[in-house]
């Protein structure tokens, strides 16, 4: 009996999603995904796609080719951002801000998925800039990330991008931060928000921050934002937009059923999506270390005097593994640091910093920096624990080897383990080695 009534719990929660999904659409007319398959059947709208062109992942889906620009001159970009592009280091854009900033440029719902480090967020950050116009006072770009501390680094690159851009206000808009600040910096009048979804929707809700005249909206890590924990919050955030506002969404991964949200609020996108075996970052070498729990700490010991080489990062599964982890090394008289979502967003930056000016050189965490996080010394991703899902894993090593550097990740995997990164390595169509006795000609 208990078993018929949690299947019948589940139905009603999924059958709930359904009608709230239906709503969303209802709300904002927006096209359902067999409508626009009728729509392309029939009549022309303008928007055809190349189909010789596409870079296809196994979901059929397209890009044009005429849209790519080799250099950030071929972009038309306003003079002041340009500057502050060459100005920030950039001197060609990447294959990825080829593609993916043109369309943006133009106005076009745009889903672009790229290996970590190849410069994603530049796509998204210089479109924007582009749209912005500094004479007008209001938000014209939403810019939304799934933690403070990505959202801070990418609040940080649209500084250093638009420094050259007189009177331009750009505004991070987190959780953890003094809301009275934000306050009074948005009622001053700002045009990029770059912020995480509880923060910004509290600003919407209580009237602060308008989006009346808002042109963009940008997901990054978009696979993550559009999961179970953040998509409500995007729905709710969503239906205060205005109704031509033109949708980004940008992520190393995109699993199919991102891609179907997605349909259900942008208008034909252009799609910029790697094939799977393309995921997993050249240059970035991979082993495996057979080893049981127990023996985990002994293992990350041994390893210690190698991973100070270098930085490193150390993923584990959970809080409370980071902070056992972090004293029982220390108690052995190594020297890391840690970080989690359990603590305050002053120690989060404090740590952070460290590790960015290399102050600190080895860093425990939780996935809560597996994502987007750019930290350009880190050469060496150890997964202490394998994380959850096949996704993290690519973005967990997407650590190490940023923008073409040579890395190298080491999984710390049991017996149980086994078939998991057989999975892995068949879904990715990569090879996870064995971890060599002598590794200090890996990481020099």
């Amino acid at each position: 009996m208990q078993q018929n009534d949690d299947n019948a719990t589940k139905h009603d929660a999924q059958d709930d999603r359904v009608k709230q999904d239906q709503r969303f659409v209802n709300e904002h007319n927006v096209q359902t995904k067999e409508e626009r398959e009728k729509e392309k059947n029939g009549i022309d709208n303008g928007n055809a796609i190349d189909n010789g062109n596409a870079i296809d992942n196994g979901h059929d889906r397209t890009t044009w080719k005429k849209w790519t620009a080799e250099t950030f001159d071929d972009l038309n970009l306003k003079d002041d951002l340009l500057r502050g592009i060459f100005g920030y280091g950039f001197e060609n854009p990447s294959v990825i801000q080829q593609q993916g900033i043109p369309p943006m440029l133009d106005g076009h719902d745009t889903i672009a998925q790229a290996q970590s480090g190849t410069g994603k967020t530049a796509c998204f950050t210089i479109s924007a800039l582009q749209h912005v116009e500094t004479d007008v006072k209001g938000c014209q770009a939403l810019i939304l990330a799934p933690t403070r501390e990505l959202a801070g680094q990418i609040n940080g690159i649209c500084h250093a991008l638009g420094s050259y851009m007189d009177g331009l206000e750009v505004h991070a808009c987190v959780g953890g931060s003094n809301v009275r600040d934000d306050i009074a910096r948005l009622r001053r009048g700002v045009h990029v928000v770059v912020g995480t979804p509880g923060r910004v929707y509290h600003m919407i809700k209580d009237g602060v921050l308008r989006l009346d005249k808002c042109k963009m909206f940008c997901l990054d890590e978009a696979d993550e934002m559009l999961s179970t924990g953040f998509k409500d919050q995007i729905y709710d955030i969503f239906k205060f937009l205005p109704e031509n506002i033109q949708v980004g969404l940008f992520s190393a991964t995109m699993p199919s059923e991102i891609l179907e949200i997605s349909e259900r609020f942008m208008r034909d996108p252009v799609r910029i999506l790697l094939k799977r075996d393309k995921l997993t970052l050249e240059g970035i070498k991979q082993f495996y270390v057979r080893v049981d729990e127990e023996h985990k700490l002994a293992t990350i010991c041994d390893l210690y005097k190698d991973l100070v080489i270098t930085q490193c990062v150390i993923f584990a599964s959970t809080r409370r593994k980071v902070n056992w982890l972090t004293d029982e090394m220390e108690r052995q008289g190594h020297t890391v640091s840690a970080m989690h979502g359990d603590m305050d967003q002053t120690e989060r930056n404090l740590v952070l910093r460290e590790f960015r000016t290399g102050s600190s050189r080895v860093l425990i965490a939780t996935d809560l920096l597996a994502r987007g996080i750019d930290v350009q010394g880190v050469s060496l991703v150890i997964n202490f624990d394998l994380p959850p899902n096949r996704e993290n894993y690519i973005h967990r090593i997407g650590r190490s080897g940023r923008f073409g550097r040579k890395g190298v990740a080491i999984n710390f995997i049991s017996r149980r383990d086994v078939s998991y990164v057989k999975d892995i390595e068949s879904f990715y169509e990569t090879e996870i080695l064995e971890l060599p006795e002598d590794i200090t000609g890996l990481l020099s």
